[in-house]
This record gives C-alpha cells, sequence and structure tokens, in this order.
C-alpha cells in the first residue's frame, strides 16, 4: 500500500454537512469521495468537470448603479426611530410565532 497522508482543508460547515449527505445517500462517506475526485483529477490531468465563468456576470460598475438606483427609490422614505425599527421586528416576531 502506497504511504499515506494527511489532508486538512477549510470548508463552510453548512456545505460540507450538504455535501456529506449527498455522498452518504450514495453509499460513500467524505474522504473516499474526495480520494475519487483526486483520482479523476489525476485520470484526465485537470479539474474533472467544465470550469468556466457563467454566462450572466454582473460587474462591479453595474452591481453599484443597481445599488444606488435602489438607494434613489427609498431616499423619500421617513426616517423610523430605533423603537420603531424595534416594534416592527416584534409584531414580525409575534406573527411568525402565531404561524
Amino acid at each position: 500500500m502506497a504511504e499515506q497522508v494527511l489532508i486538512q482543508f477549510r470548508a463552510d460547515k453548512k456545505l460540507k454537512q450538504e455535501v456529506t449527505e449527498i455522498y452518504e445517500s450514495l453509499g460513500m462517506d467524505l474522504p473516499t469521495a474526495l480520494r475519487m475526485f483526486m483520482n479523476k483529477s489525476k485520470m484526465v490531468k485537470g479539474v474533472p468537470f467544465d470550469v468556466r465563468l457563467p454566462e450572466n456576470t454582473v460587474t462591479r460598475a453595474e452591481a453599484m448603479k443597481a445599488f444606488e438606483d435602489l438607494r434613489a427609490q427609498t431616499a423619500d422614505l421617513p426616517e423610523m426611530t430605533l423603537e420603531e425599527i424595534n416594534a416592527e421586528i416584534s409584531a414580525t416576531r409575534a406573527e411568525r410565532r402565531q404561524g
């Protein structure tokens, strides 16, 4: 058997859990799935799936313009006091509790 090494990396906790559940439903654990990924990468001499940017990308300038447009739409809304904000939050939470 080849010498083994430990590989560690950080991942989002929710993502790890979701992916773990997917692989378990396929009858394997996460380490096995990651070894499969590495072996397939070796076989294809690269990433074993398409890696490309989505067709519909938003530039930083476009995102900033959209943000400023939204900000302009809300510019004439009345200011709320902290008490009004907290009252609105409390009312919404109460509605959610009631179903």
